[in-house]
């Protein structure tokens, strides 16, 4: 079992940032992908970054090149996303997920076997 906590949500104006943070415990960091999945209202839950188990291979959707950052530090078993920028249609819950793959499957929410609880993004105009 993996463990995972996420923090950092919070309300910001359009164009602000904010950094999320999730925590993981359990089994082996570094033997996980990582990913950054969001669920606005009414809508399907949608990956938003990933990151390799290295680090060294990172994966955005088009709608946040450019703006979002995903990055780890394995030595504190955290994962973060950097969010810069920030639109009024990044408003969601973001989750922070932890799966085997395979890599090329980032962007599926099948590759993912463990997830936080979410925390909520919102982004006034």
């Amino acid at each position: 079992q993996v463990q995972l906590v996420e923090s950092g949500g919070g309300l910001v104006q359009a164009g602000g940032s904010l950094r999320l943070s999730c925590a993981a415990s359990g089994r082996t960091f570094t033997n996980y992908i990582m990913g950054w999945f969001r669920q606005a209202p009414g809508k399907e839950r949608d990956v938003v970054a990933a990151i390799s188990q290295s680090g060294t291979r990172t994966y955005y959707t088009d709608s946040v090149k450019g703006r979002f950052t995903i990055s780890r530090d394995n030595a504190k078993n955290t994962v973060y996303l950097q969010m810069n920028s920030l639109k009024p249609e990044d408003t969601a819950v973001y989750y922070c997920a932890a799966g085997g793959g395979p890599l090329g499957q980032w962007g599926r929410i099948s590759a993912y076997d463990y997830w936080g609880q979410g925390t909520q993004v919102t982004v006034s105009s």
